[in-house]
């Protein structure tokens, strides 16, 4: 797994599992955040976990650009919320500059 972002990097969006604390642990120590709870969702760029968002509140790594991969975290869970009646609400945060 690449540790650096490429030109064209594969971003997958995906509900976060168990075996995902640890990884969610240290990107919230990484961003100077507490660690998220509840429903989380999980942004990986090449397969490295990037940003993570729950409710209203993301975490990401402020070593990478990822103001375009937090807009993608909203939308989905925009249209989940959406999808499921309630009413959507997205909120891009003013995250550090990478």
């Amino acid at each position: 797994m690449p540790k650096h972002p490429t030109l064209d990097p594969t971003v997958v969006i995906r509900a976060a599992r168990g075996s995902d604390g640890g990884a969610l642990d240290e990107l919230a120590r990484v961003d100077s955040q507490r660690p998220l709870a509840g429903e989380v969702l999980l942004a990986e760029q090449d397969g490295v976990l990037v940003a993570a968002l729950a409710g209203e509140r993301v975490i990401a790594d402020p070593f990478r650009p990822t103001s375009d991969v937090v807009a993608l975290l909203c939308l989905h869970a925009g249209r989940s919320r959406h999808a499921q009646g309630a009413r959507p609400r997205i909120r891009v945060p003013n995250l550090r500059a990478a």
